[in-house]
């Protein structure tokens, strides 16, 4: 995957998964605008590793359920690269574990914004500025399949809502851009850390036929297959990142 010239944003791209597709990308030669909220020290030294080795790139803090941050952050990069070749949206979250008989709507609203409504935003931001031959990756879940765990019904709504929109975008972008999400299984990341008890994470990776969790590594070769010229043929997917947990 040759992505010299090629500029891509990623959101959420200080830590785990999302810093994991920062420095694929980087290694394969893109130009890389950085999204970020709280993990500054990993976007950061991102940046850094990546200058130091010849590439470019650049890190921006925003919180991407706002319109302006969005703005910023697509501005910020057209400004420096001309244009935008990719988008891989890794922002998002379960924000907390919350049983349906104790969601209030201000809980609900936050994760539909912090999932979904980030999402479009930054599709929405991208698409004048993206040639023919784009692409753009989004995030789901394999709660988005199967409704999630415990007082994750919420999540699960909201990567399925996701994963919808990724079929509906393919068909409304295409031909120019191709548009494609992950459904990652139990990757090790500080989702799981915060939100999983281990031994629930223990269970899961014996019962998976690979009998371990993912890393974000892993999930950020897939993303960035998707998002470069390699995958010219896959638009509208939803492709399973799980070990063998879930077979869609």
């Amino acid at each position: 995957m040759d992505l010299n010239g090629k500029t891509a944003i990623v959101t959420g791209g200080g830590r785990d998964i999302g810093r994991a597709c920062v420095m694929e990308l980087a290694a394969r030669g893109a130009n890389v605008a950085i999204n970020y909220f709280a993990s500054s020290e990993g976007a950061d030294s991102a940046v850094a590793d990546i200058t130091a080795d010849g590439g470019n790139a650049f890190a921006l803090r925003g919180d991407l359920t706002k319109e302006a941050d969005v703005k910023a952050l697509v501005a910020k990069a057209v400004e420096t690269y001309g244009q935008v070749d990719s988008l891989i949206h890794v922002s998002g979250g379960i924000l907390a574990r919350v049983p349906m008989a104790e969601m209030t709507l201000e809980h609900w609203n936050a994760v539909m914004d912090v999932n979904l409504t980030s999402f479009v935003l930054a599709v929405r931001e991208c698409i004048p500025h993206m040639p023919e031959g784009s692409a753009i990756v989004g995030l789901a879940s394999q709660a988005g399949r199967d409704g999630g765990g415990p007082g994750a019904s919420a999540y699960g709504a909201s990567k399925g809502a996701l994963m919808t929109l990724t079929r509906g975008l393919a068909k409304e972008l295409g031909p120019k851009i191709r548009v494609n999400s992950l459904c990652p299984g139990m990757i090790d990341t500080d989702f799981h850390n915060i939100f999983t008890k281990p031994e629930v994470r223990s269970h899961v990776a014996n019962i998976t036929p690979l009998k371990r969790e993912g890393t974000s590594e892993e999930v950020a070769k897939l993303a960035v297959f998707l998002a470069s010229d390699d995958a010219s043929f896959v638009t509208g997917t939803n492709v399973d990142i799980n070990g063998g947990m879930l077979f869609s």
